[in-house]
């Protein structure tokens, strides 16, 4: 997900997304969902019947759904209406004595969705409709388990207007007009086979055309040799295409290279309408339709939603504070992405607007740690701490642990959690083992306090003859952090002697060096910026 919404959808979001139970009761699970939408030609008003395959291994007597606003007019388990408590946020199902482990539960309901399935009119007055739903946003259309913890699979059948273009997760079952007398509908269905989130389970109809991108990063996929992409654009904006999604298949390409294979059965590219500059639902990313208007998604961007289908989608953070494990990879890996295809330069340059995000931040960074067990709002998780600082994190785990063993680890994280969920001990567990070292200071340090250190980088000349010295001083404002720092002295001849300083959780580090004090004209601190620290005399 790309940081990108209105003023009206920052509201809708923090009068709505308290930091809610993050997880569900034990013993119950819902493991695939069979959702069935009758959109309208025009307007808000849906139908919708939903059939809910779910498993008990615990004694839970109450089946609780989250649905807002709209109204249930049925519920039935294992085919047999059943009572229900409607609140005006869940259905409450008490479950019958002697039902198996596994029962599935049907809720037929209909309303004027106001949140989660976006019913908009675009520039040219169509009536589009576009899934947009997280954090917690999927109630308001679908009953649900609405957490990022409670991953299913799901199918879907949705009818529309003739002329309106269909797509959902997974892959396409089927597509047909229907022999209606009064008006002409047409129905979609789809499949999704692996287990996804509620925030990623997500339909679009609206009058799109399409591109195809052809079949990508073949012998890469998970689910079939090669990956089907493919772009969908209002009929205007066809002409601006491919554009930035000529690159598509070689970012796939490349995160199935360093990772694992594509997970999932296609990958579909949607100019629509979300609060968000990119959303990564699993096998369908939505871009906002003013991006596409005003001449095109960037490489950067598709380059991190795509990096979302591994991280986020395929692994999935089990409670909000982990976020990070989301959008910090997502950013690292698109920046891992500018790396592989416009060289180093271009990833320092990327790494240092990165670094300057983070110094610049006045409020989440300075404040609260990356893993930020306070916060009661979930958008305000979408901060500099997710993002900047969380990539910035791997960036250093990478620079302290060398490729070899930090992308192992990266591997070895990915595999172990795939189609499920993981909290950031996990991927502290697999770098651990991939570079048999002990993290839990850097974890700590990083991600469970807020800020970084701020140092001043100074050259002693009192040293004895033929040596000198290098002083870092902390100021202390965030606490003292324990940290390597490359430093590359230039003498007068322009030659450059480079150190790499353990600086230590105090005060001052002093460092010893082979090389006169007199020589040097000037120190360079962090050259290939590796180091979340401040300098304070650049």
């Amino acid at each position: 997900m790309i940081k990108a919404m209105t003023s009206a959808g920052l509201a809708t979001i923090l009068a709505g997304s308290a930091l809610l139970a993050q997880s569900a009761p034990p013993g119950i699970h819902v493991t695939d969902y069979a959702v069935s939408i009758d959109l309208p030609d025009s307007g808000s008003s849906i139908n919708g019947d939903a059939t809910l395959t779910v498993q008990r291994t615990g004694t839970v007597d109450m089946l609780s759904l989250d649905l807002l606003k709209l109204t249930v007019s049925r519920v039935t388990i294992n085919d047999r209406s059943t009572k229900f408590v409607r609140t005006d946020s869940t259905i409450d199902i008490p479950l019958p004595r002697g039902i198996g482990p596994s029962f599935k539960v049907r809720v037929v309901y209909a309303g004027a969705v106001t949140d989660g399935l976006i019913a908009h009119k675009d520039s040219a007055g169509r009536w589009t409709y576009f899934g947009d739903n997280w954090p917690n946003r999927a109630r308001y259309w679908i009953p649900s388990m609405d957490r990022p913890s409670e991953k299913a699979t799901i199918s879907w059948t949705v009818t529309a207007a003739a002329g309106q273009t269909i797509v959902a997760n997974g892959a396409l079952i089927e597509s047909r007009n229907l022999p209606m007398a009064q008006r002409r509908r047409v129905l979609s269905r789809w499949r999704e086979s692996k287990p996804i989130t509620p925030y990623l389970m997500v339909i679009a109809a609206a009058p799109l055309v399409r591109l195809d991108l052809g079949e990508t990063a073949c012998g890469l996929g998970e689910l079939q040799r090669c990956v089907p992409q493919s772009v969908y654009v209002a009929p205007e904006q066809r002409k601006i295409l491919p554009g930035a999604f000529s690159r598509a298949g070689d970012i796939v390409q490349f995160y199935a290279g360093k990772v694992g294979p594509f997970p999932y059965e296609k990958l579909a590219h949607l100019q629509s309408e979300t609060r968000y500059g990119g959303m990564e639902n699993a096998t369908a990313i939505f871009y906002a339709d003013g991006l596409f208007r005003r001449g095109g998604v960037t490489e950067g961007l598709i380059a991190h939603e795509t990096a979302h289908q591994w991280f986020g989608d395929a692994v999935t953070e089990r409670l909000w504070p982990h976020v990070w494990l989301s959008e910090g990879f997502a950013t690292y890996f698109a920046a891992l992405w500018t790396q592989h295809a416009h060289g180093d330069s271009a990833f320092r340059a990327e790494m240092e607007r990165s670094r300057s995000y983070i110094m610049a931040d006045t409020t989440a960074v300075v404040r609260r740690p990356v893993i930020d067990t306070l916060e009661t709002v979930l958008v305000a998780l979408l901060n500099n701490n997710s993002y900047a600082k969380g990539g910035f994190v791997l960036h250093m785990l990478r620079s302290e642990l060398g490729d070899t063993a930090f992308f192992a680890g990266i591997r070895d994280y990915y595999a172990k959690h795939k189609h499920g969920t993981a909290l950031t001990a996990d991927l502290q567990v697999a770098l651990e083992h991939s570079s048999g070292k002990n993290l839990q200071a850097f974890f700590d340090q990083w991600l469970r306090r807020p800020g970084y250190p701020e140092v001043s980088v100074a050259l002693e000349t009192t040293a004895p003859p033929g040596r000198s010295a290098v002083t870092v001083a902390q100021t202390g404002r965030f606490g003292y952090f324990e940290f390597p720092l490359t430093i590359v002295l230039v003498d007068r001849s322009g030659a450059q002697h480079r150190y790499r300083i353990p600086v230590a959780a105090r005060a001052a580090t002093r460092f010893e060096i082979d090389q006169p004090g007199a020589d040097v004209e000037r120190i360079i601190v962090d050259p290939e910026v590796t180091a979340l620290v401040r300098n304070l005399n650049p």
